[in-house]
């Protein structure tokens, strides 16, 4: 037995059961109660009791290949009774729950991510008038986006209105509409009280009588491309006349700060803040923050929730986070944990959203 690697494995399985979402504390006493070998790693069974008169419970740690000491994420319980006899067939059977759950996220994961690249914005004026021709000079000479369509398809389309066209541009096809009329029921109203960095932005809203719609199709382009196409055909938009705001589909941000973080285009970077909304709010335990648009990149939004931080500390946190999941291609996982030190070590769990809807990661910070 490979004790080294046995003490890491009781430190992992210790910290499992721990996790609020388990046991919620570290057992009160266990002891490993056997190993054995499956699809070519190394697991360890454990054995270990909730409180010191209570019953053995089992549970299994690995896999680990060769003398590694960092597993392959199999720790897991579901504390019940451990018996000694069919100890390595319960183990075993655990093991094999926890690889195929595994194997569904990730299959659902990568289901999300092929669906994903589709963005719509909205961008909101107080007249409905516009200058398309102006609109479609600025895509090509400031961000060389132009129609790629064949003559043929050209000829098609000659019967486009004279409020709509559309550009297929590497593989994406680019939406732009003039929709001469406010977006109803008060939704973007409703979506600019949520920005608390624009405090009379409903007020600001409310004035608008029209909008721009551009919708982004992603097609054969990757997600984050399809992003930073959205957002250059956005900055175009916002040199037109009358605007006095850009709905997201969960915000509605104020068009200088919008501008203000596009710029990252003009620097090579990923323009997060424009595509990724951190918004944030206090319950009696502290203050909370969530995202809004990283399921438009196929990825799961993100909570943290009851959190002692200031403000901007926990907004700039979630955006870091944001900006390393959707430009490294990270898929965060059930019961992982994340950090931007070698000492830092965040929990994260996946359960029913708080502020958003559907499941949301959860990262304890």
């Amino acid at each position: 037995m490979n004790k080294e690697q046995l003490n890491a494995a009781t430190q992992a399985m210790i910290e499992w059961l721990a996790h609020p979402a388990e046991l919620g504390k570290a057992p009160a006493k266990i002891e490993c109660a056997g190993e054995f070998d499956l699809h070519e790693m190394h697991y360890y069974i454990f054995k270990y009791k909730k409180s010191a008169l209570g019953k053995w419970l089992l549970g299994v740690c690995g896999g680990y290949e060769d003398d590694e000491l960092e597993n392959c994420g199999h720790v897991f319980s579901e504390m019940e009774e451990y018996h000694e006899e069919t100890a390595e067939e319960d183990a075993i059977a655990l093991v094999e729950y926890v690889r195929e759950y595994i194997m569904n996220l990730a299959k659902t994961a990568e289901e999300r991510k092929e669906n994903a690249g589709t963005f719509i914005n909205y961008v909101l004026l107080s007249e409905a008038k516009w200058d398309k021709e102006a609109l479609l000079r600025d895509l090509k000479e400031t961000w060389g986006i132009e129609d790629e369509s064949s003559e043929d398809d050209t000829e098609d389309e000659e019967d486009e209105r004279d409020d709509t066209f559309i550009i297929t541009y590497q593989g994406a096809m680019l939406a732009i509409s003039l929709m001469p009329g406010p977006i109803p029921d008060g939704e973007a109203e409703n979506a600019a009280a949520m920005n608390f960095m624009w405090p009379d932005g409903k007020e600001k809203v409310k004035q608008h009588k029209a909008h721009i719609l551009i919708a982004q199709l992603g097609r054969e382009l990757p997600p984050m491309e399809s992003g930073v196409m959205l957002v250059k055909a956005v900055v175009s938009a916002c040199k037109q006349e009358g605007v006095l705001g850009i709905y997201t589909g969960d915000v509605v941000l104020e068009p200088t700060y919008y501008l203000a973080f596009a710029q990252a285009l003009n620097e090579d970077a990923f323009p997060i803040t424009n595509l990724v909304w951190v918004g944030l709010h206090n319950n009696e335990k502290g203050l909370c923050g969530y995202t809004a648009g990283m399921r438009n990149f196929g990825y799961d939004e993100m909570e943290v929730l009851n959190s002692s931080v200031e403000p901007m500390e926990l907004l700039d946190f979630l955006s870091s986070i944001a900006n390393y999941v959707i430009t490294e291609d990270v898929i965060l996982q059930d019961g992982e944990t994340i950090g931007f030190t070698g000492n830092q070590q965040l929990p994260i769990t996946k359960s029913q959203g708080f502020a958003v809807e559907g499941d949301s990661l959860k990262i304890e910070y």
